[in-house]
């Protein structure tokens, strides 16, 4: 007597997320370093000189962390209220960083007391840099000022009061000590040349601006503020060329990679999405535990630091060549054609092929429609149907069934018909369907909606079956005419079975008279 054979269940390629180079080039961190900060993470700034060591901002301190040290190197605590901003000069040596009690601080970083507390401001500085010449400080305040500093003389420079609402954000130009930008929460940007009395240029975001940056080259400016991100042409008197929103929540902060070709966000809603600067496409996207307030790449893309509102701060490193070398292969996706090679195992008998070694065809059918199988299994539910009908008994196994099993099975056709994968095993099974309730419409509404739908869908498909079957025929056609057209060669030889007429003539039986 032959062994029972189990049910085939066809084998799909999975559909994964399509593997590109950014997908390659972002996924290659390690598992994030988490490291607790005493207060929300307001600020990361990568120092520009080697070996890049950064500073964190959160509540009334901020740590120098080296690039891979798990524990400050430094620590400046002389903060009487939560510190704000503190951002490294061009040359890595002084570090300046401002206050709720709104006075700005100056520190080496090679001491720990001030070196220079400029005081001029009556509320919060959340705003501060450096000029590119080094000498000079940019600050900016819930006072809606910002103002110029000078280092050696610890005096006031300029007092700039256009805003009217919240200064929260400003960049300095690293081509001209004299431009800067600020931002607010009163929804404009504002360019100001310190040889001007009053900003030179104002944009509208339309959205309290919570972060801004500079391209390298200066020509184009990235504003932050509610859902959005916006870029704004400088050269072109601040024209608008792109509005980004790609962002559930609140954007809070922007950077750029390394080589300046991608963009990246953070939000509160507890993402970072990675943009192509060509054409501001999404390229990839990072998921972090909490919403995010702070984000910094170190050069070369060697890290990447976020800041969280529950004081985490999250560190994830590049992997090294060798260690790329070893997960190169968990990028594969598989496709279409290929096959799963795997070792032998025992084969035990699934619930549904132990019902069909019964002849329980109803109960197998049952057993394949289970919610979790007919969810996230549908090939087994079609691969059953397929086994039943191949024995000739499906008929049997779809009728006699109650209204909830109906409505059950109803529901799987009709999440599954236009499949391409299952249509071919569907289509006929849907139509014995439909013949054999035809009799029961008009006693159960739901029944009857889902019979009609059915019914819809099968018509449908064979529409569109029809249709494809029509355009395949004109593709054939299109080919066919499309092809070169060559005549078979001319010789001696006539259509005689291959023989010369000559031989042809002679060998036909010759008739004499007699």
């Amino acid at each position: 007597m032959a062994s029972f054979k189990p049910t085939k269940v066809q084998v799909y390629p999975k559909l994964g997320e399509k593997v590109t180079q950014d997908t390659l080039y972002w996924k290659n961190y390690k598992a994030p370093v988490q490291i607790k900060e005493f207060g929300a993470v307001t600020n990361i700034d990568f120092s520009p000189v080697a070996p890049h060591n950064y500073a964190v901002t959160a509540f009334t301190r901020i740590h120098i962390y080296g690039p891979f040290s798990q524990e400050p190197v430094k620590s400046f605590t002389r903060f009487k209220d939560t510190a704000y901003s503190g951002r490294f000069r061009s040359d890595g040596q002084l570090l300046v960083a401002g206050c709720e009690d709104s006075v700005v601080r100056l520190f080496d970083i090679g001491g720990k007391a001030a070196l220079r507390m400029f005081k001029g401001h009556t509320k919060a500085v959340h705003v501060t840099d450096f000029t590119s010449d080094r000498y000079q400080i940019l600050t900016g305040s819930d006072d809606y000022t910002c103002r110029l500093w000078d280092i050696p003389n610890a005096t006031e420079l300029n007092v700039y009061q256009e805003h009217t609402d919240y200064i929260r954000c400003g960049v300095t130009s690293k081509l001209n000590r004299d431009l800067f930008i600020t931002g607010s929460y009163d929804h404009t940007v504002k360019l100001f040349d310190a040889r001007a009395d009053k900003s030179v240029l104002t944009m509208d975001h339309g959205q309290p601006v919570e972060s801004l940056l500079l391209y390298p080259s200066e020509g184009l400016l990235v504003s932050a503020g509610g859902r959005y991100v916006k870029v704004w042409d400088l050269l072109k008197g601040g024209q608008p060329l792109v509005s980004l929103r790609n962002h559930h929540k609140t954007v809070t902060c922007v950077c750029l990679s390394s080589n300046g070709q991608r963009l990246l966000s953070a939000s509160l809603d507890r993402h970072v999405k990675v943009y192509n600067t060509t054409n501001y496409k999404v390229v990839h996207s990072f998921d972090y535990a909490a919403a995010i307030l702070s984000l910094a790449l170190a050069p070369d893309d060697e890290s990447i630091v976020v800041g969280m509102t529950n004081s985490i701060l999250s560190i994830k490193h590049r992997k090294s060549s060798e260690e790329s070398k070893g997960a190169s292969g968990k990028n594969y996706v598989p496709k279409e054609g290929d096959y799963l090679v795997s070792k032998p195992v025992r084969e035990h008998l699934a619930k549904y092929d132990k019902q069909l070694k019964k002849f329980n065809v109803s109960k197998a059918l049952d057993t394949a429609l289970q919610t979790w199988t007919r969810v996230k299994k549908p090939e087994v539910t079609v691969a059953v149907i397929k086994e039943l009908d191949r024995r000739g008994t499906l008929k049997n196994a779809l009728a006699g069934r109650d209204e909830q099993g109906l409505s059950q099975l109803l529901h799987f056709f009709i999440g599954n018909l236009v499949d391409p994968r299952f249509a071919p095993v569907l289509v006929p099974a849907a139509e014995m369907i439909l013949d054999i309730y035809r009799s029961v419409i008009g006693q159960s509404p739901l029944v009857d909606r889902q019979l009609v739908r059915l019914q819809d869908l099968l018509e449908k498909e064979i529409d569109y079956q029809k249709d494809l079957l029509e355009v395949l025929g004109m593709l054939d056609t299109l080919f066919a005419s499309s092809l070169p057209r060559t005549e078979a060669p001319r010789s001696g030889a006539s259509r005689f079975n291959g023989l010369a007429q000559e031989e042809a003539s002679s060998s036909r039986p010759q008739l004499q008279a007699t």
